[in-house]
Protein backbone atom coordinates (compact mmCIF):
# COMPACT_ATOMS: atom_id res chain seq x y z
CA UNK A 1 0.00 0.00 0.00
CA UNK A 2 1.36 3.41 -0.93
CA UNK A 3 1.11 6.47 1.29
CA UNK A 4 -1.28 7.94 -1.28
CA UNK A 5 -3.53 4.88 -0.94
CA UNK A 6 -3.27 5.20 2.83
CA UNK A 7 -4.61 8.72 2.66
CA UNK A 8 -7.51 7.56 0.49
CA UNK A 9 -8.32 4.72 2.91
CA UNK A 10 -8.55 6.89 6.02
CA UNK A 11 -11.93 6.65 7.72
CA UNK A 12 -12.77 10.02 9.21
CA UNK A 13 -16.40 9.15 9.91
CA UNK A 14 -15.62 7.81 13.38
CA UNK A 15 -13.01 8.35 16.06
CA UNK A 16 -9.85 6.24 16.01
CA UNK A 17 -7.90 5.19 19.10
CA UNK A 18 -4.50 6.08 17.57
CA UNK A 19 -5.68 9.57 16.65
CA UNK A 20 -7.26 10.01 20.10
CA UNK A 21 -3.91 9.06 21.60
CA UNK A 22 -2.23 11.62 19.38
CA UNK A 23 -4.59 14.25 20.80
CA UNK A 24 -3.80 13.22 24.39
CA UNK A 25 -0.10 13.69 23.62
CA UNK A 26 -0.70 17.15 22.19
CA UNK A 27 -0.10 16.06 18.59
CA UNK A 28 -1.66 17.41 15.41
CA UNK A 29 -2.43 14.22 13.47
CA UNK A 30 -6.08 13.82 14.44
CA UNK A 31 -9.49 15.03 13.31
CA UNK A 32 -12.30 16.85 15.09
CA UNK A 33 -14.21 13.61 15.65
CA UNK A 34 -11.16 12.15 17.41
CA UNK A 35 -10.83 15.25 19.59
CA UNK A 36 -14.51 15.03 20.53
CA UNK A 37 -14.20 11.38 21.58
CA UNK A 38 -10.96 12.12 23.43
CA UNK A 39 -12.63 14.91 25.39
CA UNK A 40 -15.45 12.56 26.40
CA UNK A 41 -12.85 10.04 27.60
CA UNK A 42 -11.08 12.80 29.50
CA UNK A 43 -14.34 13.76 31.19
CA UNK A 44 -14.59 10.18 32.44
CA UNK A 45 -10.92 10.16 33.47
CA UNK A 46 -9.07 13.50 33.50
CA UNK A 47 -5.79 11.69 34.21
CA UNK A 48 -5.83 10.07 30.78
CA UNK A 49 -3.45 12.76 29.47
CA UNK A 50 -0.89 11.75 32.09
CA UNK A 51 -1.50 8.08 31.28
CA UNK A 52 -0.60 8.74 27.64
CA UNK A 53 2.60 10.56 28.58
CA UNK A 54 3.65 7.88 31.06
CA UNK A 55 3.04 5.22 28.43
CA UNK A 56 5.62 6.89 26.19
CA UNK A 57 8.02 7.42 29.08
CA UNK A 58 7.88 3.70 29.97
CA UNK A 59 8.72 2.78 26.37
CA UNK A 60 11.78 5.03 26.52
CA UNK A 61 13.01 3.56 29.82
CA UNK A 62 12.34 -0.06 28.88
CA UNK A 63 14.10 0.36 25.53
CA UNK A 64 17.17 1.87 27.17
CA UNK A 65 17.24 -0.81 29.87
CA UNK A 66 17.06 -3.63 27.33
CA UNK A 67 19.87 -2.11 25.28
CA UNK A 68 22.13 -1.24 28.21
CA UNK A 69 21.53 -4.17 30.56
CA UNK A 70 20.48 -7.07 28.33
CA UNK A 71 22.42 -6.51 25.12
CA UNK A 72 19.32 -6.18 22.94
CA UNK A 73 20.07 -4.76 19.50
CA UNK A 74 16.78 -5.56 17.70
CA UNK A 75 13.16 -4.53 18.34
CA UNK A 76 9.78 -5.45 16.90
CA UNK A 77 7.29 -2.73 17.84
CA UNK A 78 3.65 -3.69 17.17
CA UNK A 79 0.80 -1.22 17.42
CA UNK A 80 3.21 1.57 16.60
CA UNK A 81 0.63 4.32 16.34
CA UNK A 82 1.17 7.74 14.83
CA UNK A 83 4.90 8.57 15.05
CA UNK A 84 5.78 10.77 18.02
CA UNK A 85 9.41 11.74 18.50
CA UNK A 86 11.49 10.34 19.93
CA UNK A 87 10.29 7.11 18.33
CA UNK A 88 11.52 3.75 19.61
CA UNK A 89 14.35 3.47 17.08
CA UNK A 90 15.62 6.92 18.03
CA UNK A 91 15.74 5.90 21.69
CA UNK A 92 17.41 2.56 20.90
CA UNK A 93 19.93 4.05 18.47
CA UNK A 94 20.87 6.76 20.96
CA UNK A 95 22.23 3.89 23.07
CA UNK A 96 23.30 1.45 20.34
CA UNK A 97 23.61 3.21 16.95
CA UNK A 98 23.48 -0.11 15.07
CA UNK A 99 20.04 -1.08 16.45
CA UNK A 100 17.54 -2.62 14.01
CA UNK A 101 13.84 -1.86 14.48
CA UNK A 102 10.73 -3.06 12.65
CA UNK A 103 7.45 -1.25 13.27
CA UNK A 104 4.06 -2.84 12.55
CA UNK A 105 0.56 -1.39 12.57
CA UNK A 106 -2.73 -1.92 10.74
CA UNK A 107 -3.77 1.74 10.62
CA UNK A 108 -3.53 3.45 7.20
CA UNK A 109 -2.82 6.74 8.98
CA UNK A 110 0.39 5.27 10.43
CA UNK A 111 1.48 4.23 6.94
CA UNK A 112 0.89 7.79 5.79
CA UNK A 113 3.56 8.98 8.23
CA UNK A 114 5.80 5.91 8.02
CA UNK A 115 8.69 7.86 6.51
CA UNK A 116 9.21 9.30 10.00
CA UNK A 117 9.95 5.75 11.15
CA UNK A 118 12.58 5.17 8.46
CA UNK A 119 15.09 7.82 9.52
CA UNK A 120 17.66 5.44 10.90
CA UNK A 121 21.28 5.99 11.81
CA UNK A 122 23.69 4.91 9.08
CA UNK A 123 24.78 1.99 11.26
CA UNK A 124 21.26 0.77 12.03
CA UNK A 125 18.14 -0.13 10.06
CA UNK A 126 14.42 0.46 10.39
CA UNK A 127 11.38 -0.75 8.48
CA UNK A 128 7.60 -0.49 8.63
CA UNK A 129 5.15 -3.27 7.77
CA UNK A 130 1.40 -2.92 7.43
CA UNK A 131 -0.06 -5.82 9.40
CA UNK A 132 -2.70 -6.68 11.99
CA UNK A 133 -1.73 -8.26 15.30
CA UNK A 134 -4.94 -10.33 15.25
CA UNK A 135 -3.32 -12.24 12.35
CA UNK A 136 0.06 -12.95 13.94
CA UNK A 137 1.10 -15.48 11.29
CA UNK A 138 0.77 -12.91 8.50
CA UNK A 139 2.39 -10.25 10.66
CA UNK A 140 5.45 -12.35 11.46
CA UNK A 141 5.75 -13.39 7.83
CA UNK A 142 5.81 -9.72 6.79
CA UNK A 143 8.41 -8.95 9.45
CA UNK A 144 10.65 -11.81 8.27
CA UNK A 145 10.23 -10.70 4.64
CA UNK A 146 11.48 -7.22 5.57
CA UNK A 147 14.91 -8.76 6.17
CA UNK A 148 15.69 -6.23 8.91
CA UNK A 149 15.65 -8.57 11.91
CA UNK A 150 17.94 -11.55 12.47
CA UNK A 151 15.86 -14.26 14.15
CA UNK A 152 19.00 -16.02 15.34
CA UNK A 153 19.73 -13.12 17.70
CA UNK A 154 17.60 -11.74 20.57
CA UNK A 155 14.71 -9.46 19.65
CA UNK A 156 12.65 -7.29 21.99
CA UNK A 157 8.91 -7.49 21.33
CA UNK A 158 7.34 -4.14 22.22
CA UNK A 159 3.57 -4.13 22.82
CA UNK A 160 2.79 -0.79 24.39
CA UNK A 161 -0.85 0.20 24.99
CA UNK A 162 -1.92 -2.44 22.46
CA UNK A 163 -3.25 -5.60 24.06
CA UNK A 164 -6.17 -3.90 25.85
CA UNK A 165 -7.54 -3.34 22.32
CA UNK A 166 -7.48 -7.12 21.77
CA UNK A 167 -10.58 -8.55 23.44
CA UNK A 168 -10.87 -12.13 24.66
CA UNK A 169 -12.62 -13.48 21.52
CA UNK A 170 -9.33 -12.84 19.66
CA UNK A 171 -7.40 -14.91 22.28
CA UNK A 172 -4.78 -12.28 23.16
CA UNK A 173 -2.61 -14.73 25.12
CA UNK A 174 -2.30 -17.04 22.12
CA UNK A 175 -1.36 -14.05 19.97
CA UNK A 176 1.48 -13.05 22.30
CA UNK A 177 2.72 -16.66 22.48
CA UNK A 178 2.74 -16.83 18.67
CA UNK A 179 4.74 -13.61 18.48
CA UNK A 180 7.26 -14.83 21.06
CA UNK A 181 7.64 -18.41 19.76
CA UNK A 182 10.07 -17.68 16.88
CA UNK A 183 12.23 -15.37 19.00
CA UNK A 184 15.42 -16.96 20.40
CA UNK A 185 16.45 -17.20 24.05
CA UNK A 186 17.53 -13.84 25.41
CA UNK A 187 14.69 -12.06 23.62
CA UNK A 188 12.31 -9.88 25.60
CA UNK A 189 8.70 -8.79 25.96
CA UNK A 190 8.11 -5.17 26.99
CA UNK A 191 4.48 -4.20 27.34
CA UNK A 192 1.99 -2.12 29.25
CA UNK A 193 -1.74 -2.53 29.61
CA UNK A 194 -4.55 -0.45 31.14
CA UNK A 195 -6.15 -1.90 34.26
CA UNK A 196 -9.38 -1.22 36.19
CA UNK A 197 -7.75 -2.43 39.44
CA UNK A 198 -7.27 1.01 41.01
CA UNK A 199 -10.55 2.64 39.93
CA UNK A 200 -13.01 0.20 38.31
CA UNK A 201 -15.91 2.67 38.01
CA UNK A 202 -13.85 5.24 36.10
CA UNK A 203 -12.20 2.73 33.81
CA UNK A 204 -15.53 1.09 32.98
CA UNK A 205 -16.65 4.54 31.80
CA UNK A 206 -13.48 4.91 29.71
CA UNK A 207 -14.09 1.47 28.18
CA UNK A 208 -17.62 2.54 27.22
CA UNK A 209 -16.27 5.65 25.46
CA UNK A 210 -13.80 3.66 23.37
CA UNK A 211 -16.26 0.91 22.55
CA UNK A 212 -18.92 3.41 21.45
CA UNK A 213 -16.34 5.19 19.29
CA UNK A 214 -15.65 1.94 17.42
CA UNK A 215 -12.54 0.73 19.27
CA UNK A 216 -13.60 -2.06 21.67
CA UNK A 217 -11.30 -2.43 24.68
CA UNK A 218 -10.84 -4.88 27.52
CA UNK A 219 -8.91 -3.58 30.50
CA UNK A 220 -7.38 -6.37 32.59
CA UNK A 221 -6.38 -7.02 36.20
CA UNK A 222 -2.82 -7.41 37.46
CA UNK A 223 -3.12 -11.21 37.43
CA UNK A 224 -4.47 -11.18 33.88
CA UNK A 225 -1.63 -8.92 32.69
CA UNK A 226 0.85 -11.21 34.48
CA UNK A 227 -0.34 -14.10 32.27
CA UNK A 228 1.20 -12.44 29.20
CA UNK A 229 4.61 -13.01 30.83
CA UNK A 230 4.14 -16.72 31.59
CA UNK A 231 7.41 -18.57 30.96
CA UNK A 232 9.48 -15.38 30.97
CA UNK A 233 11.83 -14.09 33.65
CA UNK A 234 10.49 -10.77 34.86
CA UNK A 235 12.98 -7.92 35.12
CA UNK A 236 12.92 -5.96 38.37
CA UNK A 237 10.69 -4.37 39.59
CA UNK A 238 8.29 -6.85 37.98
CA UNK A 239 4.82 -5.77 36.93
CA UNK A 240 3.79 -2.45 38.40
CA UNK A 241 2.11 0.80 37.48
CA UNK A 242 4.23 2.05 34.60
CA UNK A 243 5.41 5.27 36.23
CA UNK A 244 6.99 3.09 38.96
CA UNK A 245 8.97 0.95 36.51
CA UNK A 246 12.55 2.26 36.77
CA UNK A 247 11.30 5.85 37.26
CA UNK A 248 13.46 8.85 36.52
CA UNK A 249 14.27 11.12 39.44
CA UNK A 250 11.35 13.58 39.70
CA UNK A 251 12.06 17.27 39.35
CA UNK A 252 12.03 19.31 42.53
CA UNK A 253 8.50 20.23 43.48
CA UNK A 254 6.93 17.86 40.95
CA UNK A 255 3.69 16.40 42.36
CA UNK A 256 3.60 12.67 43.04
CA UNK A 257 1.55 10.64 40.56
CA UNK A 258 -1.00 8.28 42.08
CA UNK A 259 -1.44 4.78 40.68
CA UNK A 260 -5.15 5.38 40.07
CA UNK A 261 -4.29 8.40 37.94
CA UNK A 262 -2.22 6.21 35.57
CA UNK A 263 -3.89 2.77 35.85
CA UNK A 264 -1.40 1.39 33.34
CA UNK A 265 0.49 -1.76 34.33
CA UNK A 266 3.90 -2.38 32.79
CA UNK A 267 6.53 -5.08 32.76
CA UNK A 268 9.56 -6.47 30.95
CA UNK A 269 10.34 -10.18 30.71
CA UNK A 270 13.27 -12.11 29.26
CA UNK A 271 12.81 -15.35 27.33
CA UNK A 272 14.80 -18.28 28.64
Amino acid sequence: MSTRQAGQDLDTSKAHSARMYDYFLGGKDHFEIDKEAALVAAQAHPGIYVTARENRAFMHRATRALAQEHGIRQWLDIGTGIPTEPNLHQVAQSVVPDAHVVYADNDPLVLKYAERLMRSTTQGRTAYVQADVTDPDALMSAVEDSGVLDFDRPIALSLNALMHFITDPHDPYAIVRRLLDPLPAGSALAMNHCTPDFDPVTWNKVAEVYTKSGSPVQFRSHSDVRRFFDGLDLVEPGICCCHRWRPATPAAGEPEIEDAQISLLAGVGIKR
